[in-house]
């Protein structure tokens, strides 16, 4: 597997020598700038660079290339694979108001024999990412590992865009099955954040909407716990997450806050938000985050047998706005871990990554979630 990695700034390559005109590339993952997506000159020079390629875009929060983190700027791996061959396809969601058919849909397309992994990018605003991985889950039942995440819009929660060989857009989910037998995948993900405050239980909600906790607006007790930071919602909920047990079950889910209505007095997730949970809210050091970048890189060195090659990173918006000038510090972390894979990978707004318990996928919120490639 070669591997080339350049960035894209408003038509300025950050190193036009390092650009391969290889038709052996398969695969070109293009995180970056909604802005800087949207403007058709992006698509059309990767187009022009890799004829031959599947090409995906994706915005984010921020871009991560190497052991740098950017803003304003599209992060570029191309990918020439020797003994894996790849599928995509997409779904767009205006089209199907149903997220879990969606997902059902994807992974009908690619459950074809020696799939070795799928890797999901949808769009961060208009979607469930529960109902999303649902649907997915119904077809392949943990059989092959699925990765990805919502795209991100940095802090400003307007649009979110997804393409696959065409100009980006709202509304799109797109996802690529890797098939071989010659192919080693590693995963991990983890947070970082500590509960805090009571333990409060779901008792109303639809979907991703929470309504009430103990019966009360969902919206004025997140308020009274936030305080001053309140006024700056909802952009001050991405560091204060819920922590979300299910009703039938112990394990703790993460809940990313998206939104909020005031006149419902409700809040809005990534992820549904079921009757009959327990939240409590969360917070976090700056030292526990880029340790759970660490546990995370770990989680897959745990089950690989050779070195990896290619390690695609999806880290939480929250996590970089705490973190802020320490951003680099958890790529570093990784990094460190991993070796010399090569690293990609973007800030979102929720994380897709199998389950620790049974290996399906799951939507995930405030995590570093990474997914490791190689061919043996």
């Amino acid at each position: 597997m070669r591997i080339f990695q350049h960035s894209w700034r408003g038509g300025v390559d950050s190193d036009p020598s390092t650009q391969p005109t290889d038709a052996a590339i398969q695969l070109v993952l293009a995180f970056g700038d909604r802005a800087i997506l949207a403007n058709p000159d992006c698509f059309d020079s990767l187009k022009r660079l890799y004829e031959q390629a599947e090409i995906l875009l994706c915005s984010t929060a921020g871009e991560i290339s190497g052991t740098t983190v950017s803003e304003n700027s599209v992060s570029i791996t191309a990918i020439a694979f020797e003994k894996t061959t790849l599928r995509t396809t997409s779904a767009r969601l205006s089209t199907l108001v149903d997220r879990h058919e969606a997902g059902r849909q994807i992974a009908q397309d690619l459950d074809q024999p020696g799939l070795s992994l799928v890797l999901v990018f949808a769009d961060g605003q208009n979607v469930n990412g529960s109902e999303l991985v649902a649907g997915l889950n119904s077809v392949l039942q943990g059989r092959a590992p699925v990765a990805g995440g919502l795209a991100g819009d940095g802090s400003q929660f307007t649009s979110t865009l997804v393409g696959l060989n065409a100009l980006p857009a709202q509304d799109m989910v797109v996802a690529i099955g890797l098939y071989g037998a010659d192919l080693e995948i590693g995963n991990g993900s983890q947070g970082g954040w500590e509960p805090f405050g009571p333990e409060r239980t779901v008792t109303a909600a639809q979907g991703n909407v929470l309504l009430q906790l103990d019966g009360q607006s969902a919206l004025s007790l997140y308020k009274h716990y936030l305080g001053d930071r309140a006024a700056d919602l909802p952009g001050s909920g991405l560091l204060f997450p819920l922590a979300m047990k299910l009703p039938a079950g112990n394990s703790s889910t993460v809940r990313t806050l998206l939104a909020i209505d005031e006149t419902a007095g409700s809040l809005i997730f990534a992820g549904d938000v079921p009757v009959g949970s327990h939240v409590r809210l969360m917070r976090a050091s700056m030292d526990g985050l880029i340790d759970g970048a660490n546990a995370a890189a770990a989680e897959c060195n745990k089950v690989l047998q050779n070195q990896p090659q290619l390690a695609i990173l999806v880290s939480c918006v929250g996590r970089k706005l705490l973190l802020n000038q320490r951003i680099e510090e958890e790529i570093e972390e990784v990094a460190h871990i991993l070796g010399n894979a090569a690293i990609c990978g973007f800030y979102s707004y929720g994380e897709i990554a199998p389950s620790h318990r049974d290996g399906s996928c799951e939507l995930h919120n405030q995590t570093m979630t990474i997914t490791t490639i190689s061919e043996r």
